[in-house]
């Protein structure tokens, strides 16, 4: 994965579950691989494994523990998801969104469907108009649900080691100043003065650069872009 790993083979599962969810962020990275090669380990815990975590929040520690086992330890994975849910995070609409299909492509790492169903939800948020013409306009995004906003971004953090979501877009933005012709090669969206072509020049992975995903048409302007990073529920996430 993206950080190299630290000497953990001494630690029991336990006590390396505790350091990896109580680690500052960088310490985490550095445990990334760690946590991987102990998944036989940690799916021994059982439902102690999931502990630390808070399944209304965002911790990309849970996340990855959630990938990793869904990766290497399925069985144990199944047993700590209720049987008629496909996700441990909390995910909440107001609009009554099933957000568990969206869970089961992050826990499978398919980022490039999981793309496709914050497309479809944005459209549904903005209402029938937006999901007839198959996109939204920027004026429909202050009237979109911020409980659902909120629940899109947190599951994109979650399941993404914190690369990805509307609110790490929105940091880097703030990091240039506000000024999209900056942000745009940052996030890998354009290259050399031309946009990435979707969806094949994309990169649907782990291996992204960060803020690459979720994805926003910008061919329209930055309006779009622009109405959904200062929405107040985003905004209440920085």
């Amino acid at each position: 994965m993206l950080s190299g790993s630290s000497p953990t083979t001494s630690l029991s599962a336990d006590q390396l579950l505790d350091r990896f969810a109580a680690g500052s962020a960088r310490q985490r990275r550095s445990l990334i691989r760690s946590v991987e090669s102990r998944a036989s380990d940690l799916a021994d815990l059982g439902p102690d494994v999931m502990r630390p975590f808070d399944p209304s929040g965002d911790d990309w520690a849970a996340g990855w523990i959630l990938q990793v086992l869904q990766r290497h330890q399925p069985a144990a994975l199944n047993a700590l998801l209720p049987s008629s849910e496909l996700g441990w995070f909390q995910a909440d609409s107001a609009v009554g969104i099933d957000y568990a299909p969206l869970q089961q492509h992050f826990l499978l790492e398919e980022f490039e469907a999981a793309d496709r169903f914050t497309s479809a939800v944005l459209r549904q948020l903005a209402g029938s108009q937006a999901e007839r013409r198959g996109y939204v306009y920027f004026s429909e995004v202050p009237s979109m649900a911020g409980q659902d906003l909120e629940t899109l971004d947190r599951l994109w953090m979650a399941y993404s080691q914190g690369r990805f979501g509307f609110s790490v877009q929105a940091r880097l933005l703030a990091g240039f100043d506000g000024r999209y012709e900056r942000l745009w090669p940052r996030i890998g969206w354009k290259e050399d003065g031309v946009w990435t072509r979707y969806p094949g020049a994309f990169t649907w992975s782990m291996q992204a650069p960060e803020g690459h995903m979720p994805l926003i048409n910008q061919l329209r302007g930055v309006r779009l872009m622009d109405a959904l990073l200062n929405h107040p529920a985003l905004c209440d996430r920085r």
